[in-house]
């Protein structure tokens, strides 16, 4: 692992659960980790109810936008954390990946995504604890 880990979060559209797991790892780990995150075949704009959900705990994801998953970004990244995103994300030998298994927040309402930002939360903490 580098002197600075580095995170790739990775669902399919990049516009929920990647994005809401990227906010919470640059605002609990500050500078201290590196934060991707991509999609597998990503959206035109980050849902906006992740983004409410996200600035009821205080992060603004808002100006966030969807990126393309790319062999690039997977090899630059020591973790690799898969939401949904199935067979699309490549594998490469040597990094670590876990894959986490979220209901996805397209199409629900806030009552539906605050449990799932939640979930992320919580899922993030563990994961700094496990690299710092």
């Amino acid at each position: 692992m580098s002197e600075r880990p580095s995170v790739l979060f990775v669902c399919v559209h990049n516009a929920g659960r990647s994005q809401m797991a990227a906010g919470f790892l640059g605002s609990l780990a500050a500078d201290t980790i590196i934060v991707r995150s991509a999609g597998s075949m990503p959206g035109n704009q980050i849902n906006p109810v992740a983004v409410a959900a996200m600035a009821e705990v205080g992060i603004d994801i808002a100006n966030e936008q969807p990126k393309k998953l790319t062999d690039d970004a997977v090899q630059a990244s020591d973790v690799v954390i898969t939401m949904g995103c199935g067979d699309e994300c490549p594998y490469v030998p040597g990094k670590r990946y876990e894959d986490w298994v979220l209901d996805d927040p397209a199409g629900q309402g806030i009552d539906a995504v605050r449990p799932i930002r939640d979930e992320i939360r919580t899922r993030v903490e563990a994961l700094i604890a496990s690299l710092i």
